[in-house]
């Protein structure tokens, strides 16, 4: 298997265009001098590219090869364990210098950033999976990355923004009273435990202010879904016998994305007919309790309006173990694709997926990262709905990272003290009154 010489972009490819980003002043479209101060001309070309595939640029495909093409493993010990006549199959992404998937983005915004003379990059990180990736590619091509980490995972996973201060990064927790938008939830809420919302517009409004700062964004946007592309490439031609059903879980989208756009291309070309899930966590239910209607990707309102499944860019999730998926909204393109029909989406409480992840690695021997546990507890579902059938289906995943950082969230579970949070519709109500008009 070799790597991918392109990126996949879908949107040529879908029955009707998504909804575009509206300037919050003016409600018309944004141009490329809306989003100039974030982003480098590159990236911007590639969020409204209607080329079918982009080119990998060659120092972007040299850093890959440090962990690319990645694995594409069958689960048979997990079979066994669960007796099913499933074949289970699962994309492994922890074996990137970050532990997750989050480098085959961050590594082309550094790349592309770099080329245009931007110095400093600013990001939030839920998990610190972003964060990790994103000082890795900085690392590489010699920018400065100052982060925004949301305050329950800063304290939760001290050794995650250890990582990223390996990699040359500073970490803020987030809200911080290093940025206004930070201060100002601070004086209100001087116990909050933050949300990526919150770390988003502490994250902009530095890079706003900055002529040669810019933003880098690790799920949610277009450009940052084509890069994530490389995963379904690889495992198309990885698999010898395609999926019955595809299970990713989501919090931006970029994970899902990566793994099953390259199948949803020829699914729309009727050379497959795969089921395709999302999961996400019971927390923070953005598909299945969301609304699809315009709103900010960041609570401060620094950002543009996305069409997406939105909880309301007011909402602040509880802490739940799983960081990365803690995001009020949803990929406006995942979003789009969801109102088209194109796939199902479920949720799942933590306590599920941990025993899910438990599970895994006794069997495995992976131990899995918080997120891609909603995944994997899906995937036993489904794969024990083939056990009472007799349907040998073909399951496929994404693996998309390692839990090495997240042992502390395991022994809350293993001894018993991890909670399932019941999210009120209440909250999402007064969240959702905050929606701009």
């Amino acid at each position: 298997m070799t790597l991918p010489s392109h990126w996949y972009n879908i949107v040529p490819d879908l029955p009707a265009a998504p909804p575009p980003p509206l300037h919050p002043g003016t409600r018309q479209p944004v141009g490329p001098d809306d989003l100039a101060p974030l982003f480098p001309m590159e990236l911007i070309e590639q969020e409204v590219s209607t080329e079918r595939f982009v080119a990998i640029p060659q120092e972007v495909l040299d850093v890959y090869r440090m962990w690319r093409p990645t694995p594409l493993l069958r689960a048979r010990r997990l079979e066994r364990a669960l007796g099913t006549p499933a074949r289970i199959y699962y994309k492994y992404e922890g074996g990137s210098p970050a532990g997750s998937h989050k480098p085959n983005t961050a590594v082309p915004q550094a790349f592309y950033n770099a080329r245009a003379g931007v110095r400093r990059l600013t990001t939030e990180t839920g998990a610190g999976q972003w964060g990790s990736a994103l000082a890795f590619a900085c690392s590489q091509f010699g920018l400065e990355c100052e982060i925004w980490m949301v305050r329950a995972s800063y304290d939760q996973k001290p050794y995650r923004r250890s990582l990223m201060r390996v990699y040359g990064a500073t970490v803020h927790a987030s809200p911080s009273s290093v940025t206004k938008a930070g201060g100002k939830v601070l004086a209100e809420h001087p116990d909050s435990t933050g949300s990526l919302g919150i770390a988003i517009s502490e994250a902009v409004e530095v890079a706003a202010a900055g002529a040669d700062v810019r933003y880098a964004l690790g799920s949610v946007l277009n450009h940052v879904l084509l890069h994530q592309t490389v995963i379904g490439e690889e495992a198309l031609g990885q698999l010898e016998e395609m999926p019955d059903v595809i299970i990713g879980c989501t919090g931006g989208g970029s994970n899902f994305g990566g793994l099953v756009f390259p199948f949803l291309r020829e699914k729309l070309a009727g050379r497959i007919d795969p089921v395709i899930r999302a999961v996400e966590p019971a927390a923070c239910p953005t598909f299945t309790r969301g609304v699809y209607a315009y709103d900010f990707g960041d609570t401060a309102g620094f950002t543009p309006l996305l069409k997406m499944h939105t909880l309301g860019h007011d909402f602040v999730p509880d802490p739940i173990h799983a960081g990365g998926l803690r995001y009020h909204g949803m990929s406006p393109l995942l979003s789009h694709m969801y109102e088209l029909g194109m796939f199902e989406a479920v949720s799942k409480s933590q306590s599920e997926c941990f025993e899910a992840g438990v599970r895994f690695a006794r069997t495995e021997g992976i131990l899995p990262a918080p997120e891609p546990t909603h995944a994997l507890a899906e995937t036993i579902a489904e794969a024990l709905r083939c056990k009472e059938t007799g349907e040998p289906k073909v399951i496929l995943t994404a693996l998309c990272g390692h839990g090495h950082f997240d042992l502390a969230a395991y022994d809350r579970y293993l001894s018993g003290a991890m909670e399932d949070f019941t999210l009120p519709q209440s909250r999402i109500d007064d969240a959702l009154a905050g929606l701009p008009g």
